[in-house]
């Protein structure tokens, strides 16, 4: 999108109704022109008693151009979601349900929470590389909240009152690049292999901080740095970063995080940093991602996630 909206009012003129937010939708789904997803067939034409639908000329399937995304079965306006994605995805340091509520004026806290969580898992594209090259491998805690309060914690690697995460950063250059976190069971050698497995691509160098669950680790070259006397953001400065800026991240706008749906905050994170330099096309990588999932439900969205 060359055109691609830089402020509010740019954005209201580039999508100022159904129509707008539709034609879009369709593009993204059919960049070389409609295909139905049932028989493949390339001829169909848009339905003018239907909305936003096609039928293919082929077997007659008809398709709506939110059938099988993140937006299929919703019942709020294709602009209130694509206001929702725009706000999520350039507002600087993110937007809570509260606030989405507020400046949408939706009709419940549930709708809102219900928008934004789908939203999130639209954050991780499913074919994303894996990172590469000279790559910061580390582990960190952060509180988490029951009811309205923190937890109190214990310290070091103790997961007493905490959530345990693993990171990795790309390095090049003496500066971070793209990032990944996951929320793991324990720091144990089964927990940060299959993390590493699932985040970093064979013949990379993973740096760590000697922690000797790391031994092992499969595809990579490890260079460990046992911290011994030196401070910890020392040996690994941009993990620690990273981790530092996720912590003050989840105070500041949803005042600690829930276990029960961590690893879609930490995905949201990782979305935000992964394009801190691109915010205002972030948009468009939201919704295009969004359109190649499947629909989520209610009852699957407030099911605890798994962890590791």
């Amino acid at each position: 999108m060359a055109d691609f909206p830089r402020s509010l009012i740019e954005f209201h003129r580039r999508f100022p109704d159904e129509e707008a937010c539709a034609a879009w939708l369709a593009t993204a789904r059919w960049p070389d022109g409609f295909r139905c997803p049932g028989c493949r067939h390339d001829k169909g034409w848009e339905l003018a008693g239907k909305p936003f639908t096609w039928e293919c000329a082929g077997c007659g399937r008809q398709t709506s151009v939110t059938a099988g995304t993140v937006m299929h079965g919703s019942k709020l306006a294709l602009t209130v979601w694509f206001w929702a994605a725009y706000l999520m995805a350039t507002h600087s340091n993110g937007i809570s349900a509260l606030q989405l509520l507020r400046q949408l004026g939706l009709g419940s806290y549930k709708t809102a929470w219900l928008l934004c969580a789908k939203l999130r898992r639209a954050m991780i594209a499913p074919d994303r590389n894996p990172l590469a090259g000279i790559v910061e491998i580390d582990e960190t805690t952060i509180p988490y909240r029951t009811g309205e309060d923190l937890v109190a914690s214990g310290g070091g690697r103790s997961g007493n009152g905490k959530m345990l995460i693993a990171g990795a950063v790309e390095v090049a250059d003496n500066r971070p690049g793209r990032v990944r976190l996951a929320a793991i069971p324990d720091f144990s050698a089964t927990s940060l292999h299959a993390f590493v497995k699932a985040n970093v691509a064979p013949g990379t160098t993973a740096k760590t901080d000697g922690w000797p669950a790391y031994e092992g680790a499969p595809g990579v070259a490890h260079d460990p740095h046992v911290i011994g006397p030196l401070a910890a953001h020392i040996v690994l400065p941009w993990s620690h970063r990273v981790f530092s800026n996720l912590k003050r991240w989840a105070l500041g706008v949803y005042h600690g995080l829930r276990r029960k749906h961590l690893q879609s905050y930490l995905d949201e994170f990782v979305f935000r940093f992964n394009r801190r330099r691109t915010r205002h096309a972030a948009f468009r990588s939201l919704l295009g991602i969004g359109t190649t999932l499947s629909p989520l439900t209610y009852k699957m969205l407030i099911k605890p996630e798994a962890t590791g």
